[in-house]
């Protein structure tokens, strides 16, 4: 049985946009604490499950990375799927709309490096920091690549 909500469904439940600007109705998708992070954790990290998610260090409540699952969907951003051969599972993963948000994670790393850092000195080192700077498009490329690759590999049956 298909119990899945629509894209227009999920759409007309949970996105409100407060005005017509092009900054604020993207952050009224992705300015919440989570959002990015959750993107960040799909395309960097390779979480696909909602355990998967769980599991990671920022320790996201479970109800509020249900509703931010859900909100990502209806923004089109994210995709659910299943295994033919597990039924059971849900796996999210980034649409299209999704990945071309990659450029923008990559400034956000490269953003926080340079103006965090200073405030916060154990923040993480990251090795690829030199080829992210001397290269952004090829190792966005190369990051979405990787993930299209790994989608791929895998076949998914719609939900």
């Amino acid at each position: 049985m298909h119990t899945f909500a629509t894209h227009s469904q999920l759409a007309a439940m949970e996105l409100k946009f407060r005005c017509d600007c092009p900054i604020t109705s993207a952050i009224d998708i992705l300015g919440d604490k989570w959002m990015l992070v959750i993107i960040k954790q799909m395309l960097v990290q390779g979480k696909e499950t909602f355990k998967d998610f769980m599991e990671c260090d920022e320790g996201i409540a479970t109800n509020i990375l249900t509703a931010k699952l859900k909100q990502l969907e209806a923004a089109g951003l994210v995709v659910k799927s299943k295994l033919p051969t597990n039924k059971k599972s849900v796996y999210y993963h980034l649409t299209d709309k999704g990945l071309s948000l990659a450029p923008v994670i990559l400034e956000l790393v490269l953003w926080s490096d340079s103006q965090v850092r200073p405030y916060h000195p154990m923040m993480q080192n990251i090795e690829a920091l030199e080829m992210m700077r001397s290269d952004k498009e090829a190792f966005v490329k190369g990051m979405i690549e990787r993930y299209q690759k790994k989608i791929a590999a895998t076949k998914f049956s719609d939900s």
